[in-house]
């Protein structure tokens, strides 16, 4: 279970939605970028300015890991970055069901669960209501901006905002990062079937779990 701040991601069909959406999507299009098959689109990531630069394979990675901790019977405090991802996958689902429907429904095919689900507004709003009925600070999408401040102002403002600097280094560790981990694939399970699993490993050139 992934726990932010007092409150618990619900273990629901929704948060499925979410990151099944953000997961698909962000690897057909790493696998359209490697084919130079089209324009470079931005990964789910993207949705927090801060990390819109962050590797795909990194992107997947990241998401990969705070599934892992959502689907988890063990209580997981969600970091900053946790948070980050949570609130991309929920606002890029969101986003991608107001402006590409059918992209959604082609997300949701073959996965570990059989989900059909009408695709329109009302999805959008629920998937970004996952998020922000949640108590956060959203402290992440004050980052971007606190860069652009001079040293001794942006320091001034993290201390009048409460932002713990070590909450913070994650972000910046992401951004140095290129390569996805070796415990990628494994900590999918729930959120792609057997095929995908060997169709990432090949893709992100990570072990595929037994």
């Amino acid at each position: 279970m992934l726990k932010i701040t007092d409150d618990v991601l619900p273990q629901s069909l929704l948060s499925y939605v979410a990151f099944r959406v953000a997961l698909r999507e962000t690897a057909d299009r790493l696998c359209r970028d490697l084919l130079d098959e089209s324009e470079p689109r931005p990964g789910y990531l993207a949705e927090v300015p801060f990390l819109k630069e962050v590797a795909f394979a990194v992107q997947l990675d990241l998401l990969a890991e705070t599934w892992d901790r959502h689907v988890s019977r063990t209580t997981h405090v969600a970091g900053l970055l946790d948070e980050s991802v949570l609130y991309a996958a929920c606002e890029f689902a969101a986003g991608m069901a107001e402006r590409q429907p059918e992209r959604v429904t082609w997300c949701l095919r073959g996965g570990p669960l059989d989900l059909t689900v009408p695709v329109d507004d009302a999805l959008a709003t629920e998937l970004r209501g996952l998020y922000l009925k949640l108590s956060n600070e959203g402290d992440f999408l004050l980052i971007g901006q606190l860069l652009d401040l001079p040293p001794n102002e942006s320091r001034e403002w993290k201390d009048k905002l409460g932002i713990d600097l070590a909450r913070v280094e994650p972000l910046f560790d992401a951004l140095s990062r290129w390569h996805a981990s070796a415990g990628l694939v494994g900590n999918l399970h729930g959120l792609v079937s057997v095929s995908e699993t060997h169709q990432l490993s090949k893709l992100l050139h990570v072990p595929c779990p037994a």
